[in-house]
């Protein structure tokens, strides 16, 4: 899967967490993309197994669809955290690097990364980490909300 398709897959979950229904004008305007960029990216992840839309044209995750959301999700808060933690950064730009790596990481180092920042080490300085932050209330980095 692309970049942007899981872009639009977490976006498509972390909508759903907050709002209960989500519409594809909901994600453009949460993405900043235009109604036409979507209708495109939704009918490629229908043809794919990821969503489906129903009567009400509501986007709903399949089984398939949810897993990937929250695995891009927890990609995303576990690099958060990684990068505040290792490179002293702040948040803002800890959470604009891990949009970009949560797409490429290899699964060895993101289970290296997920291990050492739930070791006994790092378990001391956790209220630094950005995994007790209620993601769903912020909107994603580089998202229109954010503006």
């Amino acid at each position: 899967m692309y970049e942007s398709g899981e872009d639009y897959l977490e976006t498509i979950y972390l909508l759903s967490k907050k709002n209960g229904v989500v519409h594809s004008i909901d994600v453009a305007r949460d993405l900043g993309f235009s109604r036409p960029s979507v209708s495109r990216a939704v009918g490629i992840l229908k043809n794919d197994g990821y969503l489906i839309m129903n009567e009400d044209s509501e986007l709903i995750l399949t089984e398939k669809g949810l897993k990937k959301a929250i695995e891009v999700f927890d990609k995303h808060k576990a690099l958060t955290s990684f990068l505040m933690l290792t490179a002293g950064v702040n948040e803002d730009i800890a959470e604009t690097d891990a949009c970009r790596i949560e797409h490429i990481i290899s699964p060895e180092t993101y289970e290296g990364i997920k291990k050492f920042i739930r070791s006994d080490v790092v378990r001391k300085y956790a209220e630094k980490l950005p995994k007790f932050i209620d993601y769903e209330s912020k909107p994603m980095r580089g998202s229109k909300k954010e503006q």
